[in-house]
C-alpha cells in the first residue's frame, strides 16, 4: 500500500499540546467487557478503547507520510498506517471533525463492529474518542488494491468476499457502505479480506455516499436508504470488475450479460487463461445481484454456495496464486524469546539464548562424542566451547573448525556457534555459511533459520531475513504442536 500527502488530512493538537487538554469523552462501554476477552485462535488482540496519546505517537502524530489510500473512495475521513507497541502495525481511521458529534453513538457503532472476529475480515482491533477525535483501529493489511491477479485468484476473492458477507449476515451486521472492490485488502499470506471500515457510517446520518452513483442501486437514487440487498447489488459490482478489470456501470454490465455476450466482459489481460464455463458462471452470478429488483436478488448464504465450487486451486496458496515478494509483516506478539533477538537483530540476547541452550537439540547425538575414547577430539571441543563462553569469538572460530575437520558427522550447535562466532566478528558471508550448513544437520531446527536471517540481513538481503524468520517461527510451531500431543498422551 502506498503513502501519500492527502490534502483532506485532519489537523490533530498534540495530546500534550499546552493550549488544549485532551479528555476522554463520557461515554458507556457495558455492551462488552474488554479486560475478560480473550483472543481469538488466529492471534487478533483484543477490541479495547485506545488512548489519543497511543494512536498519536503510533502514527507519528498523524503525519501525512503515514497516510494510506484507502481505495477510490473520496472521503474527508484519512486512514493512517501505524505501529503500536505489542500490536505491531495497525490501520487507523480518523473520521472528519464533525461527523460525529455524538460520541455514544459511535461508540455504539464501533464496539457492535468490535465483536466481529473472522479471518475473512480485517478486524477491528479498537476506537477512540478523545479530544473531539473519533478514530477506528483495524489490522494493517500489507496488501492493498491489486490491480491484476490471475483467474484463480480473481475466483477466490469472490468467494472470500461472500464468506465475509455471509458472516456478518449471521451477526446482524446486514448493512456494508460503499461494497466495492478497493474495499478488498490482502493479508500477509495474500488472503483477501474486507475491510470493517465499510460496516460504520462514514457520519451520524449516513447520508454521504462516496461511490460513483452511476454504480448505486436503484434503491438508493430513489429512497436514499440502504437495506441490506444493496449490498448485495454492490457485491455484484465486484463481481463485475473482477471479471472485466474495469469499473463498467452495472447497467451496461447487466445488458450486456443478457445479450449472451459475457465473454466481451472478460478482462484482455487475462490472455483467455480462465475457463470460459467458470468465467460464465460468475457472470450469470453478478447479473442475478444486479437485478432492480431487490427482492429478487440472492441472499449471501446462496452468493457462498455459487462462487465456493469454483475454487479449483484451494490447497495453493494465495502467496503463490498472487507471485508475492517474500518479505511479510512480522508481528511480534506471538515471537519466541530467540525468535524476538534475531527479529530485533539483538546480539547480547542471542548470545545467552545459544549459550544456555547449549547442545540440547541435539538430544542423542549429543552423547557420541562423551562416549568418544579420542582425546584430542574431547579437548578440541572443550576448547571451542571454553572460548564461545568467555567471548573469545576467533579463538572459538578456530577450535570448532579444527573439530568439524576430525568428526565423521559434526554436531548442528557446534556450526550454529561458528555462525554466530562470524556474525560477532563482521564475516557476514561466512555466518551465513556455517548457519545453512548446521540446516543441513538438523533440517527442521529453528534456530538454523534465524541465525541465517541475522547473516542475510547484514548482507542487505531483508526480503530473504524475513522469510528465514517466519520459516523458523512455523517450524517452532510445529514442535510446539507435536510436543503438546506426545504429552497428551502420557
Amino acid at each position: 500500500m502506498g503513502c501519500f500527502q492527502s490534502k483532506n488530512a485532519n489537523v490533530t493538537t498534540p495530546p500534550d499540546h499546552p493550549s488544549v487538554q485532551h479528555t476522554p469523552e463520557s461515554v458507556t462501554e457495558d455492551q462488552v467487557d474488554h479486560e475478560d476477552q480473550v483472543e481469538t485462535e488466529n492471534h487478533v488482540p483484543c477490541f479495547k478503547r485506545f488512548a489519543l496519546r497511543e494512536l498519536y505517537d503510533a502514527t507519528n502524530g498523524f503525519s501525512g507520510k503515514c497516510v494510506v489510500p484507502e481505495g477510490e473512495t473520496k472521503s474527508l475521513n484519512v486512514v493512517y498506517r501505524g505501529k503500536l507497541e505489542g500490536n505491531g502495525l495497525v490501520a487507523v481511521k480518523q473520521f472528519s471533525k464533525l461527523t460525529w458529534p455524538d460520541a455514544q453513538h459511535f461508540v455504539d457503532q464501533a464496539i457492535a463492529v468490535g465483536k466481529l472476529r473472522s479471518k475473512r475480515l480485517v478486524n477491528l482491533l479498537g476506537y477512540c474518542v478523545e479530544g473531539g477525535e473519533r478514530l477506528l483501529v483495524a489490522e494493517y493489511m500489507p496488501y492493498g488494491d491489486q490491480q491484476t491477479l490471475p483467474w484463480e485468484m480473481r475466483v477466490r476473492v469472490a468467494c472470500y468476499i461472500a464468506q465475509a458477507l455471509d458472516y456478518c449476515n449471521v451477526q446482524n451486521q446486514k448493512i456494508y457502505h460503499d461494497l466495492s472492490a478497493s474495499r478488498i485488502l490482502f493479508d500477509e499470506e495474500g488472503d483477501p479480506r474486507l475491510s470493517t471500515f465499510g460496516l460504520i457510517k462514514n457520519s451520524r446520518d449516513g447520508t454521504s455516499y462516496s461511490t460513483n452513483l452511476t454504480h448505486t442501486p436503484p434503491e438508493f437514487q430513489e429512497t436514499g436508504t440502504i437495506i441490506p440487498e444493496s449490498v448485495i447489488y454492490h457485491y455484484g459490482n465486484v463481481l463485475i470488475e473482477l471479471a472485466s478489470g474495469k469499473h463498467i456501470p452495472p447497467n451496461h454490465a447487466f445488458d450486456i450479460i443478457m445479450e449472451k455476450n459475457a465473454t466481451l466482459l472478460m478482462d484482455s489481460s487475462l490472455e483467455g487463461r480462465f475457463e470460459k464455463e467458470d468465467a460464465t458462471k460468475i457472470v450469470n452470478l453478478a447479473s442475478k445481484c444486479l437485478h432492480n429488483n431487490p427482492e429478487n436478488r440472492p441472499d449471501t448464504g446462496s452468493l457462498v454456495s455459487a462462487a465456493a465450487p469454483l475454487q479449483k486451486l484451494e490447497e495453493v496458496s494465495s502467496h503463490f496464486l498472487m507471485r508475492l515478494p517474500k518479505s511479510t509483516v512480522i508481528q511480534p506478539n506471538t515471537l519466541s524469546p530467540l525468535r524476538k533477538a534475531c527479529s530485533r537483530m539483538d546480539h547480547p540476547a542471542v548470545y545467552e539464548i545459544l549459550l544456555k541452550t547449549g547442545y540440547s537439540d541435539e538430544r542423542a547425538e549429543s552423547d557420541l562424542l562423551v562416549t568418544r575414547k579420542v582425546q584430542e577430539l574431547v579437548q578440541t571441543k572443550n576448547l571451542g566451547d571454553n572460548a564461545f563462553r568467555d567471548q573469545d569469538f576467533i579463538n572459538a572460530i578456530k577450535s570448532y573448525s579444527k573439530l568439524v575437520r576430525m568428526m565423521t558427522d559434526p554436531y548442528a550447535t557446534v556450526f550454529a556457534r561458528m555462525s554466530f562466532s562470524y556474525l560477532v566478528a563482521g564475516e557476514y558471508d561466512s555466518a551465513l555459511r556455517e548457519a545453512m550448513q548446521a540446516q543441513r544437520c538438523i533440517p527442521g531446527w529453528p534456530t538454523a533459520f534465524y541465525l541465517q536471517a541475522l547473516a542475510l540481513w547484514e548482507l542487505g538481503m531483508e526480503s530473504d531475513a524475513r522469510d528465514m524468520i517466519n520459516k523458523g517461527a512455523a517450524l517452532e510451531a510445529k514442535r510446539i504442536q507435536r510436543d503438546k500431543r506426545a504429552r497428551n498422551l502420557l
